[in-house]
């Protein structure tokens, strides 16, 4: 019997021949990564443990990117910790200005690549599986081992394949497929497992949309979210790969222990409703009750290809009078590009308001943290209760398409209805 692509990255860095689904291993791991969250605490263990250095500071990054610029002293503090220590230790740094999120930051810069190991104090680590390496989030004490010693201790998960086929209608997008995807097997379907994505209309996907898909990987239980490595990923990777990288991909008579298969070409944008990503409806089906607030950002949601939506339906149109439209650029590099574009002006003559790079409201930290009662369409990857502010505020997951939309319109909207019928400037 054949291996997994996860299995196969694994056993390399485990200084095995094969492993099994199941069986414990040390891992070499590539890349430690950490923010302004996690950093510190995973830094008060590493103190612990009486090691001077981190293992390798080149593979060491540390990003601040959920509360800064810092909100209050308990975030100044905190972003204090994790940038003296990368001081001291000379390991790779994103300070604002330079970075923005960790999850955008790290693949645009060309940090994680093909057929590496990566572990990070975050668990939306899981996002750079999109480009075919494997990576899951851990919690500070396993962060801190890593630091100390370049090695984390793990069971090897199994692997579920999810095929997706057809051809993508007009506005469905990788958001939408992972809605639908979570939305059927639910918060627990892919537990302790590998997701791994396939099928003509994941190889139809932009490298964008990938990292969207691989991002949700950990809504639905899983470890980690992969992406076989084609064209697409290698001419990204090319342009920005700071490692060498190998190509992995999975045998032909590798053990699964589940397969899904989806037809994406009957699907329509579709709507996480609160209080559970697996709450999904489609757009077309969900209430059309009046609308407080919509977010366009987050690790899932942030990068140009999603600006160029959003800026598109929004060109020439103004936001509902009752909404407040918040749109963050995921990282330094994508609001420079955005600038470029001219689409930061069209946001503004939209009459959205622009924050600098980083998490924003998407933790309910600052940058439109919600209010009792208040309602909220976000790009965001999750809407538990109390998630973004106030415990009895209502988010709904969305695309940018979903959400651009939803802002001209004051309430759940598909972008089709834009498109059809032109929303009078105010």
């Amino acid at each position: 019997m054949g291996s997994t692509m996860a299995e196969k990255m694994l056993a390399s860095h485990a200084g095995k021949r094969r492993v099994e689904a199941g069986e414990m291993i040390d891992v070499r791991a590539d890349i430690v990564m950490a923010n302004d969250i996690t950093g510190p605490l995973a830094i008060k263990e590493f103190h612990k443990i009486g090691i001077d250095r981190v293992f390798d500071p080149r593979r060491v990054i540390f990003v601040s990117s959920h509360f800064t610029p810092a909100k209050d002293i308990q975030s100044a503090q905190q972003a204090g910790i994790l940038r003296k220590f990368a001081r001291e230790q000379g390991t790779v740094y994103f300070e604002i200005g330079r970075g923005g999120i960790e999850h955008v930051v790290l693949p645009e810069q060309g940090l994680v690549v093909p057929g590496q190991v990566v572990v990070g104090g975050d668990s939306h680590t899981c996002t750079y599986g999109a480009l075919g390496c494997f990576a899951t989030g851990m919690g500070s004490t396993d962060i801190a081992a890593a630091l100390a010693t370049g090695e984390v201790w793990m069971r090897v998960p199994p692997t579920i394949k999810f095929v997706y086929h057809g051809e993508h209608p007009p506005w469905v997008s990788a958001k939408d497929m992972i809605l639908q995807t979570i939305g059927a097997i639910g918060v627990e379907g892919g537990r302790g497992a590998v997701m791994e994505f396939s099928g003509e209309a994941v190889a139809g996907l932009s490298m964008e949309g990938r990292l969207t898909m691989a991002n949700m990987a950990i809504e639905a239980g899983a470890d980690a979210g992969l992406f076989p490595v084609d064209e697409k990923t290698l001419s990204y990777v090319a342009a920005r790969a700071k490692w060498p990288y190998e190509v992995v991909a999975s045998d032909p008579d590798a053990h699964y222990t589940q397969v899904f298969e989806f037809d994406v070409s009957a699907m329509e944008p579709m709507v996480a409703c609160p209080y559970d990503p697996a709450n999904i409806k489609p757009v077309s089906q969900v209430d059309q009750r009046p609308l407080d607030q919509v977010f366009i950002g987050s690790c899932t949601n942030n990068r140009i290809e999603d600006l160029r939506i959003v800026a598109d339906l929004l060109r020439g149109r103004v936001i509902h009078p009752d909404i407040r439209c918040i749109i963050i650029p995921g990282s330094v590099e994508v609001e420079r590009q955005a600038l470029r574009e001219g689409l930061l002006e069209v946001f503004q003559q939209a009459e959205a308001v622009i924050a600098p790079p980083g998490c924003g409201p998407c933790l309910g930290g600052y940058m439109g943290v919600l209010g009792p009662g208040e309602r909220a369409v976000s790009t965001s990857n999750r809407n538990f209760r109390g998630r973004m502010g106030h415990r009895d505020a209502e988010v709904y997951l969305a695309s940018p398409a979903v959400a651009a939309a939803s802002a001209l319109l004051g309430r759940v909207a598909s972008p089709a209805e834009i498109v059809r019928e032109e929303v009078p400037a105010r």
